[in-house]
């Protein structure tokens, strides 16, 4: 026996989809630069050093001196062998004048004012140690700067930016379906 059966077919839909994608691109142009650094300001302001060198005493030692120093010395040499002659003179004229007590006061005289003078020798040439002063000073040095800001001029630039937006098509690759029958009726 056969009984009725029904049957059905049935087929799913297909979509198709296309689609181009999205481009996008980014520039960014280099910006422009223009940056300025003036010069600080600077002020120096500076006194000299003094440096000093007195040699006097190196030199009066080797006997090289300024006329002046020795016309000086020689005044007052003339002035002390001045007075150490008058002096002398005066106490040989005391001696004389008491010849009358003996003691060879003229043979005394003549004994002393014939002996020979001595003379001390010495190495002339060579300066005593530290004989030479020297005075130093030192300058003074005042340096005053003031720096000077960064002119900044610079100019950014945009970014170009370019967009084309991707496309998507839909199609139906196949349609839906559904099929009955309805088998062995009788």
């Amino acid at each position: 026996m056969q009984i009725p059966q029904i049957r059905m077919e049935s087929a799913f839909a297909k979509i198709n989809i296309t689609g181009t994608l999205a481009q996008q691109t980014i520039e960014q142009p280099k910006a422009q630069l223009d940056l300025q650094q003036p010069k600080a300001e600077m002020i120096i302001h500076r006194s000299q050093g003094q440096l000093s060198i007195d040699q006097t005493i190196a030199w009066e030692s080797m006997d090289i001196k300024h006329i002046f120093r020795r016309i000086e010395e020689h005044a007052q040499k003339g002035y002390n062998d001045l007075l150490s002659g008058i002096a002398r003179t005066a106490s040989e004229g005391d001696e004389l004048m008491r010849i009358e007590h003996g003691g060879g006061a003229i043979a005394s005289q003549a004994a002393r004012n014939s002996e020979l003078f001595n003379y001390n020798y010495n190495i002339g040439f060579t300066p005593p140690p530290f004989s030479v002063k020297i005075n130093y000073q030192p300058g003074h040095l005042d340096i005053q700067a003031e720096p000077q800001k960064v002119v900044n001029n610079t100019v950014a630039r945009k970014p170009m930016i370019d967009y084309q937006k991707g496309d998507i098509t839909y199609q139906m690759k196949q349609q839906p379906s559904l099929k009955i029958d309805v088998v062995n009726i009788p």
